[in-house]
């Protein structure tokens, strides 16, 4: 199922751009000049991941970025965890693969499927390597920095229409895109439809074990943040139970400098999963 990128392949022939909202044509009043200057309007943050200081990092290829904790609505100010800041790996995202990136793509066949695919640095490696492949991500700036080193991508939310849906033979989910929509189980069965029966999700955990549902915002090292938004932390041990929730057959588990990796699979119709223990082994090798 592997070809050249950007073949023929039906999964990869849809290409879609979003059409911004039409914008009122009439010119804005003129503020009267006895009145002085207009009031100072206070900057509201960006969109998550589209116009916040995310957009900034991809376009230069550099941090600091973080998420930080935001205390939910019902917990008491100042609760543990609160105001905790968490680094985003900016620079790592805008280089080449590196060695457990390295693992992840010999584990690919095509077409594949790269969910939050940053500025594209799997995508396209995968293209390099005669892999097809598209990446999906809510930011412009992402999407336009993956096309500009070669690889296919689309702006839009995991859970909008995709193009092949139910054909992918490999599904990606890298660099925290398990908190993605703050709803593991909901994220985990949405791929599923995506994939072709006995296809598989290459799914990156946080390296502690955490099963967090939390809300954050990206904020770089100057004060400058995005709105809130609902995000997650898993663990492998989290995953793979969430996983199992959601009909994903787990088959392999790794670690590379560092970082944690399963391997799932979306069984073929009619297969019965014969080896229960397989969870807790790959949690627990």
């Amino acid at each position: 199922m592997s070809g050249p990128a950007g073949g023929s392949d039906p999964a990869l022939a849809e290409r879609t751009t979003r059409t911004a909202a039409p914008r009122d044509s009439r010119p804005a009043p003129a503020w009267p000049r006895r009145l002085g200057a207009p009031p100072h309007r206070a900057e509201r943050p960006g969109e998550p991941w589209t116009d916040d200081p995310y957009a900034h990092a991809l376009r230069t290829g550099r941090g600091p970025l973080f998420l930080r904790r935001l205390a939910p609505a019902a917990r008491p100010k100042g609760a543990a965890g609160e105001g905790e800041l968490l680094p985003l790996d900016i620079e790592r995202w805008c280089a080449p693969p590196d060695t457990a990136d390295d693992d992840v793509l010999n584990r690919c066949t095509g077409p594949a499927l790269d969910v939050g695919c940053g500025p594209g640095r799997l995508v396209v490696a995968l293209a390099a390597r005669g892999v097809r492949a598209l990446g999906v991500d809510v930011s412009p700036a992402a999407v336009a920095r993956t096309r500009r080193h070669g690889g296919s991508a689309v702006r839009r939310s995991v859970f909008d229409r995709l193009p092949g849906e139910g054909r992918w033979a490999t599904v990606l989910l890298m660099d925290g895109n398990v908190g993605i929509g703050g709803d593991p189980v909901a994220l985990l069965a949405r791929l599923r439809h995506l994939v072709a029966p006995g296809g598989r999700l290459l799914a990156e955990a946080s390296p502690r074990e955490a099963d967090e549902r939390l809300t954050v915002r990206v904020e770089d090292g100057h004060g400058r943040h995005g709105r809130p938004f609902p995000w997650a932390r898993l663990g492998t041990t989290a995953l793979l139970s969430t996983a199992k929730a959601t009909g994903w057959i787990p088959t392999g588990g790794w670690t590379t400098e560092g970082r944690s990796f399963v391997e799932l699979h979306r069984p073929r119709p009619g297969h019965h999963h014969e080896h229960p223990a397989a969870t807790e082994r790959l949690a627990h090798p």
